[in-house]
């Protein structure tokens, strides 16, 4: 046996946090994802070799089938292998074939983008198994790793979606055109670090009763947004979001904390002090971002998958 799998990685435009709650919410795939390799090795064991997009190794473990199936021995040192160990548990919960099988596997993943871009290094390990062990990857996620599961449809679909959990938290996720005669000022910058949003989180999770209203309103700027053929339009809409989930969130926006003098609208991108952000500016703004520190811009063409 030797089999390769592939996944998107993903960006959210619209509906962060309040996806959980029933918004609709518009992800983009990027042209950067993750492969998983397998091939048979004669021993009951799994061989597990991580490459970053550099081919560094960023993760590598040895695990017997036993301590998959046991999920005991947790330690503390290494919480990316007691995660992986507890993905591949849920996995041979789904199909126990996985792990009956008379020979063992080795097994390496390979990033195309830099790990520490948060483009869906877990999403796209987990949709890269689900496809090689033939299970929902849905359902992988839910009881492994958790979230709403739009990472999981952009992993899945090679086009723009919108994305939304219905009242018993199934995925409803439909394809939609969304190729603006505005990308070229469209434009995605990498933060360079991450921020820890448990204040956010916690903010969000305290006004769960006053959400109704603005999960309505944010479904309904994610119509718009995948309706909008006007750059203008468009900025008033991600204007209106960023308010939004800045009075939920009790946080200032990111054009506010950080580019207070930015010509240009700025849209926080997942969770808010996440990863990328993305830019809509009537001019090329690299000398900008590279002028504040920022070195990774990068066009809507390099990045997303259309």
């Amino acid at each position: 046996m030797n089999e390769t799998y592939y996944s998107n990685g993903k960006l959210l435009i619209t509906g962060e946090y309040l996806v959980l709650n029933g918004a609709k919410a518009l992800a983009l795939p990027t042209k950067f994802g993750q492969s998983l390799r397998v091939s048979s090795i004669p021993n009951k064991i799994i061989i597990w070799t991580s490459f970053d997009a550099d081919k560094s190794i960023w993760f590598e473990a040895e695990l017997t089938f036993n301590d998959i199936i046991t999920v005991k021995n947790f330690d503390e040192a290494h919480p990316i292998k007691n995660t992986l160990v507890k993905i591949l548990h849920q996995a041979n919960f789904q199909n126990p074939n996985f792990l009956a099988s008379e020979t063992g596997f080795k097994i390496e993943t390979e990033l195309t983008f830099p790990r520490n871009w948060g483009l869906g290094t877990s999403s796209t390990l987990i949709n890269n198994i689900a496809q090689w062990l033939q299970i929902d990857a849905f359902e992988l996620l839910r009881k492994s790793f958790g979230g709403s599961g739009y990472d999981i449809a952009c992993a899945q679909n090679n086009s723009a979606i919108t994305y939304q959990l219905d009242e018993k938290e199934q995925p409803i996720v439909e394809v939609v055109d969304f190729y603006p005669n505005y990308k070229e000022n469209i434009y995605f910058v990498y933060l360079n670090k991450k921020q820890n949003s448990r204040h956010a989180i916690q903010n969000y999770m305290n006004k769960q009763q006053f959400l109704t209203k603005k999960t309505a309103t944010i479904s309904e700027i994610t119509n718009r947004m995948v309706l909008s053929s006007n750059l203008e339009d468009t900025i008033d809409l991600l204007k209106h979001h960023e308010v939004i989930l800045s009075d939920i969130l009790e946080l200032e926006t990111v054009k506010e904390r950080l580019f207070s003098d930015f010509k240009g609208t700025i849209k926080s991108l997942g969770a808010w002090g996440g990863d990328f952000v993305m830019v809509l500016s009537k001019e090329n703004p690299t000398h900008y971002f590279h002028s504040k520190g920022y070195e990774t811009i990068l066009s809507y063409d390099e990045m997303i998958l259309v």
